[in-house]
């Protein structure tokens, strides 16, 4: 299922860089003190009333991520969204997505949300078992997890994901099986399932180059990945996105607009922008945003892409969908010799039973979904000139 945009249709996402506790393998940028949060509200809605072309775009989803947005102090986050309705056109019923942490949600919290506009929450759980939730170092505990679905849904709350981890060292295949199972008992509409990744310069590869944790299993992390897609199937959900499941209906709108590349607008400190020609982001340092917002600038680089790198990331993204790569679309934008070119390139995965070719449609296989990131790659058009960047 596409979803059908407006020519000027816009997404709007707001980074916000703080946590309580860092995650050992995470590698967003975000900051454990918090003594800067206000003033870093101030820079954002700053960054909003500087950033051109605003007006004419009309915002179809909302999305906050981190970071942890569910730290926000309430004066906080209600400041942000009377700045957010003032300076967007934001059509009615917009996506409006919040990612929360268990240990944030509580009777008094959610109902705030929901009085902002919130109608989307992105929930961190990761884990129904807390030994894997220590492993992580997260600041929530699996009870906790549970108390949090059960009181979204109480204050009215029905359209939610969480967020599943799996090849965590520790967690065999019949605990990522249980895992699975709970969340499809309690009938959650929407899942992200990861594979644990050891990012460079975080905790967790340090940990494990000085022999403090053990390493991640590839072998592992396929098996668990092909439970996920099996259990969750089978259960209803469509596997839309490489790393996403959703019921019929219940997909990330924005999310999927990414995939679709559908231009959208980011602010705080490492968000990214795009707008169908350049990609931006700004500068990924708490201080250093702040201090350029504050004297007028938006400290950001750019990269203008080229109609390779269209197709590159066309191709990138559109494959991790069901709906796959659009033949026509790739005539139509990049012509016939990068058609023919593409048509070449998957004729060893489509024997080898990686990619499924129709009439005008290329897919992934169950199978070729375990190398999609590696397929993708080896089909890029790499004839590609030099970006311009700049600096700002």
């Amino acid at each position: 299922m596409m979803i059908n945009r407006a020519d000027n249709a816009t997404g709007l996402y707001f980074h916000i860089p703080y946590c309580k506790r860092a995650c050992h393998y995470c590698n967003f940028h975000f900051s454990t003190s918090l003594q800067s949060k206000s003033e870093m509200v101030d820079a954002i809605i700053k960054e909003i009333d500087l950033t051109r072309g605003k007006k004419n775009r009309l915002i179809t989803t909302v999305y906050f991520g981190g970071g942890t947005p569910s730290i926000l102090l309430r004066k906080e986050l209600r400041t942000l969204m009377e700045v957010v309705r003032r300076s967007f056109q934001i059509i009615p019923d917009a996506e409006t997505s919040f990612e929360v942490n268990p240990d944030d949600i509580n009777e008094v919290s959610v109902p705030f949300w929901i009085s902002q506009g919130i109608n989307r929450l992105s929930i961190g759980i990761q884990s129904f078992r807390d030994e894997d939730l220590q492993w992580m170092n997260r600041a929530h505990t699996a009870e906790e997890a549970l108390a949090g679905i059960n009181l979204i849904r109480k204050e009215g709350i029905h359209n939610f994901s969480i967020d599943l981890i799996y090849g965590v060292p520790g967690l065999d295949d019949e605990a990522w099986k249980a895992n699975l199972a709970l969340a499809i008992e309690l009938e959650v509409p929407h899942i992200s399932a990861y594979a644990l990744t050891v990012e460079p310069k975080t905790a967790l590869q340090t940990m494990i180059q000085q022999g403090k944790k053990a390493t991640v299993d590839p072998d592992q992390q396929a098996r668990q990945f092909v439970i996920a897609m099996d259990m969750l199937e089978a259960a209803g959900y469509e596997h839309y996105e490489i790393s996403n499941f959703a019921k019929p209906g219940m997909r990330s709108q924005h999310n999927s607009s990414y995939w679709q590349g559908i231009p959208y607008f980011g602010f705080g400190p490492g968000a990214h922008s795009y707008d169908g020609i350049a990609r931006y982001w700004n500068v990924s340092n708490n201080a250093r945003y702040i201090n350029a917002l504050m004297q007028g600038l938006i400290p950001y680089e750019r990269e203008d892409l080229t109609d390779n790198q269209k197709f590159n990331e066309y191709l990138m993204t559109s494959l991790r969908t069901m709906e796959g790569v659009d033949a026509l679309l790739v005539k139509e934008k990049w012509g016939d010799d990068v058609l023919t070119q593409l048509h070449k390139g998957i004729e060893k995965y489509t024997r080898q039973g990686l990619l499924i070719q129709t009439k005008n449609q290329i897919i992934l296989s169950k199978e070729g979904k375990l190398f999609a990131d590696g397929i993708a790659a080896d089909l890029f058009n790499l004839d590609s000139p030099s970006t311009e960047r700049s600096n700002h």
